[in-house]
């Protein structure tokens, strides 16, 4: 009686489902169909032809590299924060949770903003850079750390619920029958913790490629160098090229896509684990 009491007329189900279908449509299936159709408007070889490009290749280029760098540093970083907050009590620990969370909570613009205030010509460490004729803004560095910054929380976000739903008894037992710490790390924790590691990285990796307000302001915009893809995509819509835009924009496209499938993957093989730390 109390389940039927809690269940709703059917017109409202309906509607409810019919609003959030059309919603999804409108806002995010519509959007990607946009872009895949223009950027193939003009046949295949167009859509070539602009990924080709010298300054697109660059663009791809650079955008990978910035990933393979940022993404394997957030997830040791992300690793070290969950094991510190998990493991051990200190003080600090609740300001520590709350850093974790500042990339979420302001914008990206203004975080290139303060690399430009501590990495600038005359930023707090301008000058001693440019006495050691060492380049942070408007180069790969630059954009490495701005791209670190902006996706530091989404490895540690994933392991930490999981990690204090787990709790310490494995790792205690463990420890009490004389393994190591690194022992400890590969045979205990890591299989416990692999997928929702893999999560964290899968989403840290989609954020990675497709940053834009923070590299935008530390990248410089220089064509060839310092343009990520997302940069690029701007660039040549601002010069009225829509199709090469377009064809640009598709290969960001394809990465959600994959990103999306590979995720819902997961969640399909593993949703208990991820689950487990997402109820805590």
């Amino acid at each position: 009686m109390a389940d039927r009491a809690l269940d709703e007329p059917l017109w409202l189900r309906v509607l409810l489902i019919v609003l959030a279908v059309g919603l999804m449509a409108a806002l995010v299936l519509m959007p990607l169909a946009v872009v895949m159709v223009e950027a193939f408007a003009q046949g295949v070889q167009a859509w070539w032809a602009a990924v080709d490009e010298p300054d697109t290749r660059a663009a791809i280029a650079l955008t990978l590299t910035v990933a393979a760098i940022a993404v394997p540093l957030n997830a040791v970083f992300g690793l070290a924060t969950a094991w510190a907050v998990t493991k051990f009590e200190f003080r600090g620990k609740r300001l520590l949770l709350a850093l974790i969370d500042l990339p979420f909570a302001i914008s990206p613009v203004v975080s290139g903003l303060v690399l430009v205030l501590l990495f600038g010509a005359h930023g707090w460490f301008g000058a001693w850079l440019q006495e050691h004729d060492i380049q942070i803004l408007f180069a790969t560095p630059g954009i490495v750390l701005a791209t670190v910054f902006v996706t530091f929380p989404f490895v540690a976000r994933e392991l930490i619920p999981l990690m204090q739903s787990q709790g310490r008894d494995e790792e205690e037992a463990a420890a009490s029958l004389g393994a190591g710490g690194f022992r400890l790390f590969w045979r205990v924790t890591l299989p416990n913790i692999k997928w929702a590691l893999l999560y964290g990285v899968l989403l840290c990796n989609a954020r990675a490629m497709g940053e834009f307000g923070a590299v935008s302001v530390v990248s410089g915009h220089i064509r060839g160098l310092t343009n990520t893809l997302p940069l690029q995509v701007e660039i040549l819509h601002g010069e009225f090229q829509f199709q090469a835009a377009f064809a640009v924009a598709s290969l960001l496209t394809l990465l959600a896509l994959v990103t999306l499938v590979a995720k819902a993957w997961l969640e399909h093989r593993h949703g208990d684990a991820l689950a487990a730390g997402a109820r805590h």
